[in-house]
């Protein structure tokens, strides 16, 4: 029995499934539940996509999070960018929705500019009625990834800033 159990828990490890007898009939199912996928999201709203799109931009944005990676397609403004993209057509009628110019946007988006406290707290109420009736949306979601950036920003440049801090920093109570 213990066997079996094992044999059962590697199939689910290697995500295959073991009531398949022959790899025909698993591309056989394979191939009819992408096609079943395909005619479903064929009679998706516009909303209903958005949704989708606006949870699955949540999902990586809190992957992005556990996993400490520095990627730079996973940044904050690389998940700003995607999230104005998938609710508007135009990214200057985002800036006009939450009080900004379209030029601090852009400054923003391009890191040319950092964002502002006010400028996170309007993101933060703008996800949070946006997601009001996609999911749950963790308040400090848009915080957290901004600040990741800055701690992962910092620790990838030490070798730029420390030997200047070091120097300025004195010991006069050693341990």
């Amino acid at each position: 029995m213990t066997e079996d159990k094992n044999v059962v828990n590697d199939y689910t490890l290697y995500n295959i499934d073991s009531r398949y007898t022959s790899e025909k009939e698993k591309k056989s199912d394979s191939i009819a539940l992408m096609e079943a996928r395909l005619e479903r999201m064929k009679n998706l709203s516009d909303k209903d996509i958005k949704r989708a799109r606006l949870m699955q931009l949540k999902l990586i944005m809190e992957s992005y999070l556990n996993s400490g990676s520095t990627d730079e397609k996973n940044s904050f403004t690389s998940f700003l960018k995607k999230y104005i993209g998938i609710i508007y057509q135009k990214q200057n009628q985002f800036a006009k929705d939450v009080g900004i110019t379209p030029v601090l946007l852009s400054q923003i988006i391009n890191n040319h500019r950092e964002p502002s406290d006010e400028f996170l707290m309007k993101l933060m109420v703008h996800s949070e009625k946006i997601f009001k009736d996609v999911g749950r949306f963790e308040k400090q979601l848009w915080y957290r990834v901004y600040f990741q950036d800055k701690i992962s920003e910092t620790m990838l440049n030490q070798n730029e800033w420390a030997p200047r801090i070091e120097k300025e920093i004195k010991i006069t109570e050693p341990i």
